[in-house]
């Protein structure tokens, strides 16, 4: 790997890396996120903790923190779309494994979208399409992330083919980790006890 790609590689993470919604949380709310609601790092979390005012902005953020690095970082270094999703996948395991906060974080779901924006729209809009459907329908956001997941090397195969095979086996990969990522959701899910999508969590220590 020449030498000139590894500061952008770096910076990738670190942006990926930046806990919005703990900051948010701890900021505007006093509290911190990983003692509240699902204890994860995430703007769906700090919507149930603290509502849309706060998961809304961090939520783009994030997604920002993914498109960022593949359109302004990777093409400082290589024109390959090749280098700028590896910057994408620093991001998200940034966002996932933060150095700022003990290498906690969230899933990387807005993350990864943000990266797919800038690399495979058109198959970023399919997964969007199917996470939609799922959230309205169950009202499990987890279950929407997993499925858009899940079917996102598909959407890009057939919407935006890739000009090299690793890029579709990369896409697999960041796939797969946002799916591990849930594991603890797809648990909750298969007993009956996943929260859905627009109940608030109540304070620690309330009943």
């Amino acid at each position: 790997m020449p030498a000139a790609m590894v500061p952008w590689l770096i910076a990738s993470y670190l942006l990926g890396a930046i806990p919005t919604s703990y900051l948010a949380a701890r900021f505007f709310g006093g509290i911190d996120l990983r003692e509240h609601g699902s204890r994860n790092l995430g703007a769906t979390n700090l919507y149930r903790v603290l509502g849309w005012r706060f998961a809304l902005p961090v939520a783009l953020f994030d997604a920002a923190k993914g498109f960022i690095p593949v359109a302004l970082f990777a093409p400082r270094a290589s024109p390959t779309q090749l280098f700028g999703l590896v910057c994408g996948m620093m991001a998200v395991l940034g966002h996932a494994y933060s150095a700022f906060v003990r290498f906690k974080g969230g899933k990387g779901v807005a993350t990864a979208a943000g990266v797919m924006l800038a690399l495979t729209p058109l198959a970023l809009g399919a997964s969007f399409a199917v996470w939609l459907v799922l959230v309205v329908v169950t009202g499990y956001v987890s279950l929407g992330s997993i499925a858009s997941a899940a079917v996102f090397p598909v959407a890009v195969q057939l919407l935006d083919p890739p000009d090299q095979p690793a890029i579709l086996w990369l896409d697999v990969v960041v796939a797969l980790g946002i799916i591990w990522l849930h594991r603890a959701n797809i648990g909750r899910l298969l007993k009956g006890t996943e929260n859905r999508f627009g109940r608030r969590a109540a304070p620690s220590g309330s009943s």
